[in-house]
């Protein structure tokens, strides 16, 4: 959740750690703070904001300038202890030598605090992470890495963490346990990050740490090992996002770039996906067809959006492949004895491929025998390194915290997943399975025509920013755009909302409805149509003002059943969802500007969840 960087190099460590957490502060913004290793002092200097980046920028401007190649920055997603100074990142032992930063949760830092304690140490923090530079500086003898390993085999939890010391004055050490760490390798000069987003400015080399690895960076080397100090070979790859994929763009919000950006991501999803010959091809997906066959049942796992859009790939897959689906939120399935096997097939969906529940499904899988496929973002993050295939969204980076291009990128991956299992078991005839793909490959430049129009639903947003209630309804694949819809709008506007499969309304949630609830109706081209068009009858009835998602050329309403109207471009049902959640979120941003929020930067969220 929280964003780390650490630097060592010829640089001043402050301009480069402050534009890293700039890049990083999607990640948790409760507050941030750095240290930066003085050469020239005993002790470092250590600057905490108990607010945003920004702040802490200012206080650095006022306090003037700090000198040093070598330091360590962090912005927190609070979780234990309230977002203050005291509690904000870095964090030092008791000689004011060593200095951390950490990402994850340790489950057992009481026992650990009360046994520091015991032996002397002082705490000034409610945070878990301060027991972990008290236990480093327990075991350190000079041998900064030695004492971080021993240090970790003492936790119990999740960390990703960066820390240095006042007597190895060129030296970061990083290590990882279910929590994201990736080191950039420059020019002489190495970064260790939470995030590669923070180190595209300054390198494309990324080395990938495994999970209970260690690594020790100083200028122009790196080292990595084990918990138990064995040497391992360094994966390094590199990524080919640029600085300028993850700047705004001239857009006001990174959320609106990145709704604009649909069309391109979509692209980028299906681009080498459909071969010469019109039909889905997945060389990349590295699970032979025949093994695909057998399979007689299939468990999708995410979290939030990813969840969503796991159950538009359950539509997908039933109707194309025949296969029984199940859609589980990841944090549920571990609890619960799932029954999967080595016939189940499971579909991890993660953005960034180090939601912590996420992952803990898939080890939970993978125990009971099942075959995992990833649908993930990031090249090399835990989920794909621990899946048995993926499929790479190709999005580019995501910086606003409400998913938007990476749901559409979440959903084809989905449905081209679905055409390549259908093929497989021979559930899909040649000519179907062409025609989808063909309308697939046309669904970008129907998005772009969705973009076109933004200036009505700004004008729209207007009307309803009063709002402190919203329904939103669909039928059949739908349905789920509904929930995304809703989500959006609280995730960004605070604007209490509830998606409801439409024939649900009239048993329970009808009771909400008034002039003050609008209900926003997806009511596009479906076999279900005309019973969508009875419950929005039922809406209007209870006087509850309707906005209605309609086919272009096919209003289905008489009258004034629909207040306002949004049309979209016709397409396949099985494909709709990919052009009709984009006025949703479009929606959801103008709603959200107009009622003066933080559209970026949600109050209580982070962009991706590395806790459980």
């Amino acid at each position: 959740m929280c964003g780390i960087i650490g630097y060592t190099g010829p640089r001043p460590a402050v301009e480069v750690l402050i534009e890293s957490l700039r890049r990083l502060e999607y990640r948790g913004y409760d507050s941030a703070g750095i240290a930066v290793l003085d050469p020239h002092r005993p002790h470092s200097t250590v600057v905490k904001s108990e607010r945003k980046v920004d702040a802490l920028a200012r206080r650095l401007a006022e306090n003037g300038e700090i000198a040093g190649q070598v330091g360590i920055g962090h912005t927190r997603w609070a979780t234990h202890g309230r977002p203050t100074e005291v509690n904000a990142h870095p964090h030092r032992d008791c000689t004011g030598g060593i200095h951390l930063i950490h990402n994850g949760i340790i489950e057992n830092f009481r026992e650990l605090r009360a046994e520091l304690v015991a032996r002397g140490h002082e705490f000034l923090s409610d945070t878990d992470t301060e027991v972990v530079p008290h236990l480093i500086e327990e075991f350190h003898r000079g041998d900064l890495t030695g004492a971080v390993r021993a240090a970790l085999r003492r936790l119990q939890g999740a960390y990703a963490l960066v820390v240095f010391a006042a007597d190895e004055p060129d030296v970061i050490v990083g290590a990882r346990l279910n929590a994201p760490l990736v080191v950039g390798l420059g020019e002489g000069e190495t970064f260790i990050s939470s995030d590669i987003t923070a180190l595209i400015p300054y390198t494309k080399r990324i080395l990938l740490l495994g999970e209970g690895e260690v690594v020790t960076a100083r200028p122009g080397s790196v080292e990595v090992s084990s918990l138990d100090g064995t040497a391992v070979e360094p994966r390094v790859i590199t990524v080919d996002w640029d600085a300028e994929q993850a700047q705004k763009g001239g857009y006001p919000h990174f959320m609106l770039k990145e709704i604009h950006e649909q069309p391109q991501a979509l692209r980028a999803a299906l681009r080498g996906r459909i071969s010469e010959t019109g039909l889905v091809t997945l060389p990349e997906l590295g699970i032979p067809e025949e093994r695909l066959a057998a399979f007689d049942a299939v468990t999708v796992v995410a979290c939030g959006t990813a969840w969503i859009a796991g159950l538009v790939t359950r539509y997908a897959m039933e109707r194309l492949a025949r296969i029984r689906v199940e859609v589980e939120p990841a944090s549920e399935f571990r609890y619960r004895d799932p029954l999967v096997d080595e016939r189940t097939l499971v579909v991890a969906i993660s953005q960034s491929g180090e939601t912590a529940d996420t992952l803990a499904a898939v080890r939970e899988a993978r125990r009971k025998g099942a075959t995992v496929v990833a649908i993930t973002n990031v090249v090399g993050s835990a989920l794909s390194l621990e899946a048995d295939g993926v499929i790479h969204m190709q999005a580019g980076p995501e910086i606003g915290v409400a998913a938007t291009k990476t749901f559409v990128a979440q959903m084809a991956c989905g449905l081209l997943l679905a055409l390549h299992l259908a093929d497989s078991r021979g559930e899909l005839d040649v000519d179907s399975h062409r025609r989808i793909a063909e309308e697939l490959l046309g669904m970008p430049a129907l998005l772009e025509r969705m973009l076109a129009a933004e200036s009505q639903i700004v004008h729209m947003a207007g009307k309803y920013a009063h709002a402190r209630n919203a329904m939103y309804i669909g039928r059949g694949i739908n349905f789920p755009v509904a929930l995304e819809g809703a989500l959006k709008l609280k995730e960004v506007s605070y604007v209490h909302a509830e998606g409801y499969a439409a024939g649900e309304l009239k048993h329970g949630p009808i009771a909400l409805l008034d002039p003050e609830v609008p209900v926003v109706a997806i009511a596009t081209r479906a076999r279900t149509l005309a019973k969508t068009v009875s419950n929005i009858e039922e809406v209007r009835t209870r006087e509850a003002p309707v906005i209605a998602l309609v086919t272009e050329g096919e209003n289905p309403f008489d009258g004034d059943l629909a207040r306002e109207v949004i049309e979209v471009p016709a397409c396949e049902e099985l494909l709709s969802p990919l052009v009709n959640v984009l006025p949703l979120q479009l929606l959801a941003y103008h709603i959200a500007v107009q009622r003066g929020c933080d559209v970026d930067q949600p109050r209580n969220l982070a962009k991706s969840v590395t806790v459980e």
